[in-house]
């Protein structure tokens, strides 16, 4: 009796809209080591501070919403212990804040006794606790109250671009996502959100005064209910426009991002019509002196899209130096750059998964060449910004590496 043979097993891609689309457009190569490859960078601030904001917005959330803590929060009894309980969850993960301007982390000191109120006024100055509380101070208020979900896990399936049924790995491919935060509104054509007609809120200011979504809203009639998403993103806000052909384009690709979030959201069953998204750059609520030397440059050079009109800020940008202490900016200036508005239009929605797709079928070719025996940096291309290649772990081996190291000789 002759028995079958098993079948081949099947399995459907599953890819994610920020660990693998915007990883592999910072770079092809470095995506494969830390993402297929499984090798983290050795000091993966950026991925840090993105958790550690990520985590203090939504447990500053969960504990106004349980007990109604009025604004402003004071940051050694409001916001200092929820600092405390986000990092000892990152280190259980295996993340620390290893640049020491950067976080004072009780948990990684060798004193066992110290506690919270230990903390010294300097401590409060480090860079991820005074963007905590900035975050929290200028923008809670408003946001909290517009929550109807926060950290959303939402996925979806599309078809596999460019299917081969001789080649490809599956006739499908699943993405998925997750949405900092899902906002439940009801807003008329006279652009007042009737559920909270008496309640200043600066964001719902901001929607009310973007034409794109004066021109969106119209379209609705006035019963209708609907979504906004909302992201974070521990980072300065992006140039608008490029000059290196080498460098990612983030501000587009964080546009593709909500486009691609927005369809994803209208996959769910309990969704409603999305209407925009909105993305807060945090970055800019509490610039470094990088950022600072970046937002100057973006100014000068018209590179950028908001801050124009801020005479003074400007002047004060323009004569400081990076030896100097970090100038005090209005929080107006500091507000309108941190806040970006994204419009959902069904055309540009279907451009941004178009673009996923192409980026899911550029990741499986060189997957299976990969598989078909080819080397890996002949399988990925190695090809970034010098900003990027410098901080890159597998610069070293790299040959397209934009930053050119030096040769050396084993003696």
């Amino acid at each position: 009796m002759k028995l079958p043979s098993r079948s081949k097993s099947y399995m459907i891609p599953e890819y994610s809209v920020t660990g693998d689309l915007l990883s592999y457009l910072t770079c092809n190569l470095q995506y494969r080591y830390q993402n297929k490859g499984t090798l983290p960078p050795s000091k993966p601030v950026q991925r840090w501070f993105g958790e550690f904001i990520h985590g203090v917005i939504e447990e500053a959330y969960i504990q106004w919403d349980q007990y109604d803590i009025e604004f402003p929060w004071e940051w050694k009894k409001d916001i200092r212990p929820i600092e405390d309980l986000i990092d000892l969850r990152l280190q259980i993960r295996g993340l620390y804040p290893f640049d020491e301007d950067l976080f004072f982390s009780i948990h990684n000191q060798t004193d066992e006794k110290l506690t919270i109120d230990d903390l010294n006024e300097h401590d409060h100055k480090k860079l991820a606790s005074a963007r905590a509380e900035k975050a929290i101070n200028i923008w809670g208020k408003d946001l909290f109250p517009l929550i109807d979900s926060s950290e959303h896990l939402i996925k979806g399936i599309r078809n596999m671009p460019n299917y081969d049924k001789n080649r490809s790995r599956s006739n499908y491919y699943g993405i998925n996502g997750i949405v900092d935060v899902s906002s439940s509104v009801k807003i008329n054509k006279t652009l007042e959100q009737s559920t909270l007609d008496n309640y200043n809120n600066k964001i719902l200011e901001y929607l009310k005064k973007d034409e794109n979504f004066q021109k969106r809203v119209a379209k609705f009639d006035n019963d209708d209910e609907y979504e906004i998403l909302i992201d974070y993103k521990g980072m300065k806000r992006p140039p608008e426009k490029v000059n290196n052909p080498k460098a990612e384009d983030k501000w587009e690709t964080h546009k593709q991002q909500i486009l691609t979030y927005s369809w994803l959201r209208s996959e769910q069953k309990s969704s409603k019509p999305i209407i925009a998204g909105i993305i807060f750059y945090l970055n800019e609520l509490v610039p470094s002196k990088e950022d600072l030397v970046l937002i100057k440059e973006e100014l000068n050079n018209g590179l950028t899209d908001v801050g124009y009109e801020y005479d003074k800020d400007i002047e004060l940008i323009n004569n400081w130096q990076e030896d100097d202490k970090a100038p005090e900016l209005s929080d107006s200036f500091k507000m309108d750059r941190s806040i970006r508005i994204i419009n959902v239009d069904e055309a540009e929605r279907e451009k941004a998964l178009l673009k996923f797709d192409n980026v899911v079928f550029n990741i499986e070719e060189s997957l299976i060449k990969e598989m078909n025996g080819c080397k890996i940096q002949d399988a990925w291309k190695g090809d970034s910004d010098e900003r990027t290649c410098s901080a890159c772990d597998f610069k070293t081996f790299c040959k397209n590496n934009s930053v050119k190291t030096k040769d050396f000789k084993i003696p």
